[in-house]
């Protein structure tokens, strides 16, 4: 109702709203015309009254009915709403009632099962009851029965004393001793077994990949001294070397730190330093000298500054000569500079670099036929020795200075273990270090490679006799082949023929561990047993 009431203060709005825009409208029109037209107009407007009354009336029927049919369509669905929400209602409550009896169900069904499940736990711990009882009884009579064994072992064993004449401590003492002899015995047999079987497997390829190697790398080998000799054209000129009072000879040993020997020598000065460079400087500048035939100090040293530009220069050579040779690329500039110093060095007698770019080339060879990367193994090989190249200028072992130096050009960490370990000063963590070992070794005991003098060599042979006559059992010791052989004489009755094995392994590790040798060394470990008797 008042929904209706509202409609129609509308309409009536509106249409009063209209009637005063027109009254407006026609006011300022009547004031413009004559007093003759206002009755026209009055006129005018009550019939436009008229007519907005009647359209007022029809609207608001209309719009009455509008209300009537919406109230109809309210009600209707209203009641259609109703209807559904009971029938929803019903269903949940069937679906409910439903769930339910299926749950008390399933509650039921699971009651009976916890029921079957206690009887079955009932009826086990009865099982297991009889069963302890059973077992009770069984240890009672196992604990009876070990008693009477105990009793009877006691018998037995005071009858075997008394048959044996052992007492239990001695009985064991006899068993543990012959346990050991056969322990020693099945010890023996097994290493025999095993460096056999390592010797069939590895010796003919190890023989195969060396000689393949040494055949490759078949170079000279050159024994440096520790003096050079100078020629001269005539002994006249061995007092213009002296010069007056002796300032030539004084300056020129100055100048490069070498001893000038003039002897009765017909036509030759020899020159002596343990540094090579040095010595090499002399010579040059004493021959460039001679040939000038203008010798004073002033002269000496220019010509010993023209001779050490000459040295460093031969030296870069050198080691371009040898990268090259060696087919190793990407060395820094100064390490090319130290591997041709090592022109300069000897070791035992053996020049390092001859000796370098030979254990380079054995590293590629033997890199090569293992399946490893030969340009790291020649790299490796050719800088194992690159500490020896200042180990006059530096304190340290050449390999702790090979490493620093390598290490201060960034070099592979590789290359560094193989620097380190080739004189097994560390492990070898690669399979590249082993063959720079074993090349190295190559290298060193190819012969005439090394010469050694001959107090170091006497020491060398007292220390392997001193090791071999150290062990119990050992009579007589004797090193040969220039100590790469050592025959031990052993007491028969001390060492049998099976611990001759590990006595022969131990020796050989010791002299591993505690000396340093070129190549390598056999031991032999001779057993005899002699009866002699007289006939009379």
């Amino acid at each position: 109702m008042n929904l209706t009431i509202s409609i129609v203060l509308i309409i009536v709005a509106l249409v009063v709203g209209a009637v005063v825009a027109g009254v407006i409208v026609n006011s300022k029109a009547f004031k413009k015309g004559v007093d003759a037209g206002i009755e026209q107009r009055k006129q005018q407007a009550e019939s436009l009254t008229g007519s907005a009354e009647k359209q007022a009336e029809q609207i608001i029927k209309e719009a009455e009915r509008i209300i009537e049919d919406a109230e109809k369509d309210a009600d209707n669905k209203r009641k259609s709403a109703l209807v559904e929400a009971k029938d929803e209602i019903h269903k949940l409550r069937n679906e409910a009632e439903n769930e339910i009896k299926e749950r008390r169900a399933e509650l039921s069904r699971q009651e009976r099962r916890v029921q079957q499940k206690e009887e079955n736990l009932d009826k086990k711990t009865d099982n297991l009851e009889r069963k302890e009882e059973t077992l009770n009884q069984k240890i009672k009579s196992a604990d009876e029965k070990l008693k009477e064994a105990e009793t009877i072992k006691n018998g037995q064993m005071e009858v075997l004393e008394k048959i044996s004449q052992f007492t239990r401590e001695q009985a064991k003492e006899y068993i543990i001793s012959t346990l050991e002899d056969d322990l020693i015995h099945e010890k023996a047999v097994k290493v025999a077994s095993y460096e056999q079987q390592i010797k069939d497997e590895c010796q003919e390829k190890a023989r195969s990949y060396i000689s393949l190697a040494i055949a490759k790398v078949a170079s000279d080998q050159v024994s440096e001294t520790a003096v050079s000799v100078v020629p001269l054209p005539n002994d006249e000129m061995k007092g213009r070397i002296i010069g007056r009072e002796g300032r030539n000879i004084r300056t020129l040993e100055t100048l490069t730190g070498v001893d000038l020997i003039i002897d009765d020598t017909p036509e030759a000065i020899t020159l002596s330093c343990f540094d090579q460079v040095r010595r090499e400087i002399a010579r040059i500048a004493l021959e460039k000298l001679i040939a000038d035939g203008r010798i004073h100090p002033t002269r000496i040293e220019e010509m010993v500054d023209k001779a050490k530009r000459e040295v460093e220069y031969r030296i870069k050579q050198e080691g371009e000569r040898a990268v090259i040779e060696t087919n190793v690329h990407g060395l820094n500039h100064e390490l090319i500079k130290l591997i041709g110093r090592l022109k300069f060095r000897t070791s035992y007698r053996q020049n390092v670099l001859d000796h370098s770019i030979e254990v380079s080339k054995l590293c590629g060879v033997l890199a090569s036929e293992l399946g490893v990367d030969a340009n790291t193994a020649r790299r490796a090989g050719l800088l194992h020795d690159i500490g020896k190249a200042l180990t006059a200028e530096i304190e340290g072992s050449h390999v702790q200075i090979g490493v620093d130096v390598c290490k201060k050009y960034n070099e592979n960490p590789i290359i560094l273990n193989a620097i380190e370990a080739h004189h097994n000063d560390v492990e070898p963590k690669t399979v590249i270090a082993c063959i720079v070992q074993a090349a190295d070794a190559i290298s060193a005991a190819r012969p005439g490679a090394r010469s050694e003098n001959y107090e170091s060599y006497i020491k060398r042979l007292q220390k392997l006799e001193e090791i071999c006559t150290s062990y119990e059992g050992v009579e007589k010791c004797y090193a040969v082949q220039a100590g790469r052989e050592v025959r031990i004489m052993v007491v028969p009755e001390i060492i049998n023929d099976e611990k001759m094995v590990l006595v022969a392994r131990q020796i050989a590790q010791q002299i591993e561990n505690e000396m340093d040798y070129p190549g390598q060394i056999k031991v032999n470990l001779i057993r005899e047993s002699r009866v002699s008797d007289y006939a009379k």
